[in-house]
């Protein structure tokens, strides 16, 4: 399916892949949700898959709260560049370590709902032109939104089957 282009395809997109990727998690069995992955990724397990996405989730929600006032967000986040989002995604997982598959599943999926609502609070308009809000840069707010929803859990979903091969 070809990335979003309009406030309802994202809204359908992230939804959708959402689902698939809750469909894909619950057609293990418990014990299996809770098995170290194949291989070597970062993420280890799917509570890992879970807690990554759901603080990109409250990365996201940073970004549009501060950049929506006017002002420049820190991104990906104080003390990161794009450059190291390896070590980002390597303190993330840290963070996280903790939590129960549980625990991780309920705030992913109370995120997600977070980020779906504020994609519903804006316009067409808003999400996709370019250069529209400073801190989006030369692209879109969309794009964002985009890049930590549906395509963030389509390779959620690729890293799970890879993982439980």
């Amino acid at each position: 399916m070809p990335r979003p282009q309009t406030k309802k395809e994202l809204l359908f997109q992230s939804q959708q892949n959402f689902d698939k990727l809750i469909a894909l998690i619950d057609s293990y069995s418990k014990e299996d949700q809770k098995k170290t992955f194949n291989g070597t990724s970062l993420n280890r397990n799917i509570r890992d898959i879970f807690a990554h996405l759901h603080h990109w989730h409250l990365m996201m929600k940073d970004w549009y709260t501060i950049g929506m006032k006017g002002k420049k967000p820190d991104m990906p986040c104080k003390g990161y560049t794009w450059k190291t989002m390896p070590d980002l995604n390597k303190h993330i997982r840290q963070l996280y370590l903790s939590d129960t598959l549980n625990v991780s599943r309920k705030k992913f999926e109370s995120s997600h709902q977070d980020i779906q609502n504020i994609i519903a609070s804006n316009s067409n308009t808003d999400l996709f032109t370019k250069k529209k809000f400073a801190w989006t840069g030369s692209t879109s707010m969309g794009v964002y939104f985009v890049s930590n929803t549906s395509s963030h859990y389509a390779w959620a979903i690729k890293q799970i089957k890879i993982g439980l091969k």
